[in-house]
């Protein structure tokens, strides 16, 4: 396609001074047409997003690039340091969404929760580690997404922050802090009336949200989706038309840990010994001790799958809990069903990369708007130790079609 265009300039250029500032306006129209033009034109840029969990701030690395008993606020903000080289670099040549290309802008960071660690003595309180993560995932990032604005950040909680506002089984030292659930509530739902730790109830405000991103609609929930989560997901989907992709991002796998669901014993408290930590509503119905296996959860999973019939246009979920670079198919109990499921890394408690920091990995996910395929691909910060300043690489990549 050519693009035409004609200036006409007054009499009055014929004189030297004029003539040379209307040859300079000129010569700025003829760059200035042909790269707002290409702007304009084409197919839209991929939607970029960054994708880690599990900071566990209050926490430290064995080892970190030369160092021992590294804080996990080093840990992570050495990670964002590297995030915020990602504009700079290529996509791979992948036959991904974006390949080959310039990556150019991030327009999301998602965080999907053990933002703060449990706070079992000796690990400080969860409202040390939140400013910490603050000062790290919104001082010091300094990403823009494609419209130029700073790249938003999402957060969801892991079961640490919850286990921090509700309690745990298990001596900590303050007995109890909401400070992340506090922080992410008010930074995520932004209630007209901010919450505050003294009267933060974990039971009527859960962190629950959604954004419509690229024609796809992303879910945010907290740790699972139980039947008492279910509710809020129904309400949410009823708003969004059947043909709309749905991806969901929470904390906990597929299959759950048996130890968060509630106790099943009246009066249902969080009791020493009995392990079950109360963090999802629904109360634990394969018996009065929980395990973590995954069959160990089958009849609570069968109401998830029985959800997943209900809502088709449910295409992946995303998550942490159990950490390291994952893409997989989760079946079901029953193997009736096929939700494509991707697991992220954590910078300090990856099942690999805690004992190998070369492998210690975040996502980047990119979306084209336009034919909904949607591509995450493994970013491995920390190949060589000794030289932060060496360049992210990407590992293994997977492309799925949402439609």
């Amino acid at each position: 396609m050519k693009l035409y265009y004609s200036v006409k300039l007054p009499r009055s250029t014929t004189s030297g001074k004029n003539l040379a500032s209307w040859l300079i306006l000129l010569t700025s129209f003829c760059f200035m047409v042909p790269q707002a033009f290409a702007i304009h034109s084409g197919s839209p840029q991929p939607i970029n997003i960054l994708f880690t969990s599990d900071a566990h701030y209050g926490i430290f690395r064995k080892s970190f690039r030369g160092d021992t008993n590294v804080a996990g606020h080093i840990v992570n903000a050495a990670m964002i340091g590297e995030m915020n080289t990602m504009p700079k670099l290529m996509f791979p040549a992948d036959g991904g969404v974006g390949a080959g290309t310039q990556i150019q802008a991030i327009d999301y960071l998602i965080q999907t929760g053990d933002i703060a660690n449990r706070m079992e003595i000796p690990y400080q309180s969860a409202a040390a580690s939140w400013a910490q993560f603050r000062t790290d995932y919104f001082n010091n990032v300094k990403l823009k997404g494609h419209n130029g604005k700073p790249t938003q950040v999402l957060l969801i909680p892991g079961n640490h922050d919850i286990s921090n506002a509700v309690g745990y089984y298990k001596p900590m030292k303050p007995l109890t802090d909401p400070s992340t659930m506090v922080g992410i509530y008010n930074l995520m739902l932004k209630p007209a009336v901010p919450l505050i730790n003294e009267t933060y109830d974990y039971n009527t405000e859960k962190i629950n949200y959604s954004r419509n991103i690229g024609g796809v609609h992303f879910m945010f929930i907290t740790l699972w989706p139980d039947s008492a989560e279910r509710i809020w997901m129904k309400k949410d989907l009823d708003t969004v038309p059947q043909k709309t992709p749905v991806i969901l991002f929470t904390h906990d796998q597929p299959t759950c840990e048996s130890v968060h669901f509630t106790n099943p014993v009246a009066p249902y408290q969080i009791v020493p010994g009995k392990q079950f930590e109360n963090l999802v509503a629904e109360h634990y119905k394969e018996g009065n001790t929980p395990y973590k296996t995954p069959t160990s959860t089958d009849i609570e999973q069968r109401g998830w799958v029985a959800f997943l019939k209900q809502h088709p246009n449910i295409k992946a979920y995303f998550h942490g809990n159990s950490n390291f670079n994952e893409y997989y198919t989760y079946d079901g109990p029953d193997h009736d069903v096929a939700l494509k499921v991707f697991r992220v890394d954590s910078p300090m408690k990856g099942k690999f990369s805690a004992k190998d920091e070369t492998l210690l990995s975040y996502q980047l996910i990119s979306l084209d708007p336009a034919t909904k395929v949607l591509t995450v691909r493994e970013c491995l910060w920390d190949t060589k130790p000794q030289d932060p300043s060496a360049k992210v690489i990407f590992g293994k990549t997977a492309t799925v079609n949402l439609r």
